[in-house]
């Protein structure tokens, strides 16, 4: 049988693009790595001309629907004002003291209609808490989390980073409970072992590979804690940054083109992920005005391909679908198809097919592929076709929702 998607993870699919912002102590020290121990003070965080406003309308211009800041990143400093926490916001100069990053992001997704993310690390080498002290740090971390998921009203998504924690014993079940306890509807990102919603794609470049099969394992616990293994429906998500660091750097050469983040949104999203593209906020608390105006040049491109589908008609064949051209045939070059994964993913191979124009009773192979997911994107030489066919094997071809063509 199989595993069957929950209704926050097929909504967690239609979201498709998301704006990830590392924004944090390191921003005010460029230059970092991970991990690399040199001290930070709290007194550098400094974003004068803070504006999450700004954020989140220039990701919306390319597309994102939903968004997520790193609250708390792998040095400790803590972008709210924590009770559990002796260094972040609270211990910076910045509003005397008194301000809190977390308040002004997630006012300003709901203002602009997105869905709010958080991301924690759930290891640290600094702060004042030793990541060592397993019983101490399970403390704080609940704590942190408990402070997160009841300040700040409703949380769509919140994304754990497991960097740095391996080997390192929590209580998961401890922690997994607290959260679902305070926010049943939170979909998470994170290990296997600590029950996700969604999994990582395995790489940090925006692509997902073929096929993209949504059903892994993961870990669940019951009401004593009890760890179970189970094979789950988890959608996957693709992490990647417009420039070469996950912060802000001085590093605008790295910027990337608005060609490479289309490639990159055809490869996730267009294979059936979601697509999370990390953009970091420059020590003004301002996204940096070249990155603005890529983001716009990659929304203009999806904006282009996907405005207007052609008029094609979809009716069930003897083996598929079979998409026929409304009047004269458009040129076509790109075929979206959507699997109906309320059953489950079931589609695990299709051919498409495209009729000639002139000897109609012929036809060539467009594309073969494997599976669908929620979405795939297929691009082929410029075709003025008046009808294309979709063939499945077997029973796969009951799973499709729908089909559209585009030039």
């Amino acid at each position: 049988m199989r595993p069957l998607p929950s209704e926050k993870q097929l909504a967690f699919l239609d979201w498709e693009f998301g704006a990830f912002f590392h924004f944090g102590i390191r921003t005010f020290y460029p230059g970092h790595v991970d991990w690399d121990g040199i001290d930070m003070p709290a007194a550098g965080f400094r974003p004068e001309e803070l504006d999450c406003r700004q954020w989140l309308k220039a990701v919306k211009k390319a597309g994102a629907t939903y968004a997520i800041m790193t609250v708390k990143h792998h040095d400790g400093f803590a972008l709210w004002p924590s009770a559990a926490s002796g260094y972040g916001v609270a211990d910076s100069p910045w509003r005397e003291g008194r301000g809190d990053v977390v308040k002004e992001f997630t006012d300003a997704c709901r203002a602009e209609g997105m869905k709010t993310g958080l991301y924690y690390s759930s290891a640290q080498w600094g702060g004042a808490v030793p990541f060592g002290d397993a019983g101490a740090y399970d403390a704080y971390f609940l704590t942190q989390i408990t402070e997160l998921l009841t300040r700040y009203g409703k949380i769509d998504y919140l994304w754990f980073d497991g960097c740095g924690s391996e080997g390192h014993e929590f209580d998961r079940a401890k922690i997994v409970r607290t959260i679902r306890s305070l926010q049943p509807d939170v979909l998470t990102f994170c290990p296997a072992d600590w029950s996700p919603d969604v999994r990582w794609i395995g790489n940090e470049d925006g692509f997902a590979g073929l096929p993209n099969r949504l059903t892994s394992e993961r870990t669940v616990y019951g009401p004593d804690g009890t760890p179970s293994p189970e094979k789950a429906f988890l959608p996957s998500e693709c992490d990647c940054r417009i420039r070469k660091h996950w912060f802000w750097d001085d590093d605008e050469d790295t910027l990337k083109t608005a060609d490479e983040l289309f490639g990159m949104y055809l490869s996730s999203v267009g294979r059936g992920s979601n697509f999370l593209l990390n953009v970091g906020p420059d020590p003004r608390g301002l996204l940096p005005a070249p990155d603005v105006k890529r983001l716009s040049e990659l929304g203009e491109r999806i904006e282009k391909l996907f405005a207007s589908p052609l008029p094609f008609r979809t009716e069930a064949g003897r083996d598929g679908i079979v998409l026929s051209a409304e009047g004269e045939a458009g040129l076509a070059r790109t075929l979206v198809l959507e699997e109906d994964l309320t059953r489950g993913q079931a589609i695990e191979s299709f051919e498409v097919y495209a009729a000639l124009p002139i000897n109609r009773d012929q036809r060539v192979l467009l594309a073969r592929g494997t599976t669908v997911g929620h979405k795939r994107i297929l691009s082929f030489p410029p075709m003025r076709t008046p009808e294309i066919t979709v063939e499945f094997h077997g029973e796969d071809g009951a799973g499709l929702k729908r089909a559209s063509v585009f030039a």
